[in-house]
C-alpha cells in the first residue's frame, strides 16, 4: 500500500462482516486468481483500513485497473473496535473460481499478520490451496 498510495496513513483494522475472502479473475492474465469478497451470512474477512486522498484514490483506481473492467469499487460496513465504518473495496469483476499463486497468497497472509490478524485466520490463509508457480 505505501507504494501504491504513498500519502494514506494506516487508520486501523476491522472485520467485514458476512463477507468471505475467494479468489477470481484467473482468466485475466495473472500467475493465478486474484484477491476479492463475495457475500456470505456468517462468514468475515479481516481487513487493513487507510485514510485515502483523492489525489491517492486516483492512483489505486489506476492500480487497480478500474478504467480496465478489472476491479471495481464497492461502498462496504467494516465492524472496529471503535464502531461501524464505512470503507471502499476494490472487488475482482469477474467469476470466483481458481487458485491464486503461492507467492500472492504468501503476501496476502504476511501482510495479515503484521497487521495483527488473530493466528488462526492467518494460518487458515497459510494453508488455502494454491498454485506453485514462480513469482
Amino acid at each position: 500500500m505505501a507504494a501504491r498510495a504513498p500519502t494514506s496513513p494506516a487508520r486501523g483494522v476491522g472485520w467485514l462482516v458476512d463477507w468471505r475472502l475467494t479468489f477470481g479473475g484467473e482468466d485475466l492474465g495473472w500467475d493465478g486468481a486474484l484477491a476479492t469478497v463475495v457475500e456470505e451470512p456468517g462468514s468475515q474477512v479481516f481487513v487493513m483500513l487507510y485514510d485515502v486522498p483523492e489525489w491517492d484514490e486516483k492512483l489505486l483506481d489506476e492500480w487497480e485497473g478500474t478504467a480496465l473492467g478489472v476491479f471495481v469499487k464497492i461502498r462496504v460496513r467494516v465492524q472496529t473496535l471503535e464502531g461501524e465504518v464505512g470503507a471502499w473495496l476494490y472487488v475482482v469483476d469477474g467469476y470466483e473460481g481458481g487458485l491464486p499463486s503461492a507467492h500472492y497468497l504468501g503476501i496476502i497472509a504476511d501482510a495479515a499478520e503484521e497487521a495483527g490478524a488473530p493466528d488462526d485466520y492467518v494460518a487458515n490463509l497459510r494453508t488455502r490451496p494454491c498454485r506453485n508457480v514462480n513469482p
